[in-house]
């Protein structure tokens, strides 16, 4: 089935009105040139019936591989929600093939970075149903197989957070370094892979709040980062979040630059954000609006906005709908396309769809 988005919608004046009245610098939120439109397609499903969230995804030897995850079965649901980690590798050689089994990760691991490189698609961190991890390894699918080496540990352990490839180096930011860790991390580390000895560094954070479940980006040289969430504690010994709406840019040599806040929060959305042309674009993600919505069950999803940020522009343009509500999930640039595979529709539900899109000529 073919989804067609067409990027020309109004600007959406309360969300510019919004984004005007927290103080921060903004752009007017304006509508894409009408030429610019793409068009999604379903490819096979992942062969589990629920689907995972927080998986690993990349590519190596041609074929997408989609490994780990997590999800909540849903004949546990009237029990306690616990989540179920997977360490499957599926590997999907032709879009208009079969997924199969390729093999196994070291552990059931989910809620890490993935970042593809030529060598294949690298692992980065992660979590446990027990504990957080600082592990990194690469995935590269040879003789119908899938070969695991492993690479330099993370500074820390570190899951929910988020990275992207910047020419020939790893960017990473954020995070939360345990899974009852009261606050996230503001940390930003680099893995530049050029190096003979591979050793991470630790950079100067962003100028902004610590958080997890950010979205990264890279265009033309500079690592991104949009929205997430920050946490503070909450009166049952559990953290409250505070859905954030900041955006900021990196570039080596720079430093970091404060961009126009987001026209709504996007925690979670499908990250590293595609790129199309001079825009990074913002798919879905949860916008904090709903978290006390009850019963579950019923919950509409989480929002399918398209945001675009134009870096010669510096500004934020209403780019449509997506058809799917998605959070916590990566993206992977796959034969011309970007795919999105599994996620969250909305809380405890995941899904087993795998969507792609034609996204044109990308400008990293």
């Amino acid at each position: 089935m073919n989804w067609p988005i067409f990027l020309n919608k109004p600007a959406v004046l309360p969300m510019t009105i919004l984004a005007l009245a927290s103080g921060h610098p903004v752009a007017a939120v304006a509508p894409l040139p009408e030429n610019t439109t793409f068009r999604w397609e379903r490819l096979p499903d992942i062969p589990n019936p629920e689907g995972f969230a927080g998986t690993f995804a990349g590519v190596s030897g041609g074929a997408l591989i989609v490994a780990g995850g997590a999800n909540i079965p849903k004949d546990k649901w009237a029990e306690d929600f616990r989540k179920v980690w997977s360490d499957s590798v599926f590997v999907l050689e032709n879009p208009t093939g079969s997924w199969r089994l390729g093999g196994e990760l070291p552990r059931p691991l989910g809620y890490g970075v993935s970042i593809t490189t030529s060598d294949g698609l690298i692992c980065l961190g992660g979590s446990d149903a027990r504990q957080h991890y600082a592990d990194v390894f690469r995935l590269e699918w040879h003789g119908g197989k899938v070969v695991i080496t492993t690479l330099p540990s993370l500074p820390k352990p570190c899951a929910n957070f988020c990275g992207a490839l910047v020419g020939d180096v790893i960017y990473v930011a954020g995070g939360i370094e345990t899974p009852d860790a009261p606050t996230a991390l503001r940390s930003f580390w680099k893995l530049d892979l050029r190096e003979k000895n591979l050793q991470w560094v630790e950079l100067e954070p962003w100028p902004g709040p610590e958080r997890m479940l950010a979205v990264a980006g890279a265009h033309r040289g500079s690592f991104y980062l949009f929205s997430g969430t920050k946490l503070r504690p909450g009166t049952d010994q559990k953290p409250l979040r505070d859905y954030l709406t900041d955006a900021y840019r990196f570039t080596p040599g720079k430093g970091w630059t404060r961009l126009p806040d987001l026209p709504r929060a996007a925690t979670g959305a499908p990250s590293p954000a595609p790129v199309r042309g001079d825009s990074l674009l913002l798919l879905s993600g949860d916008d904090g609006t709903k978290v006390d919505f009850k019963p579950l069950t019923e919950h509409p999803g989480f929002s399918r906005n398209v945001f675009a940020f134009d870096v010669k522009k510096n500004s934020w343009s209403v780019a449509g709908d997506a058809p799917f509500s998605r959070a916590t999930v990566p993206t992977v640039e796959w034969r011309g396309h970007v795919v999105v595979p599994n996620g969250e529709v909305r809380p405890r539900e995941r899904t087993p769809e795998v969507w792609w899109a034609d996204m044109g000529h990308s400008s990293r």
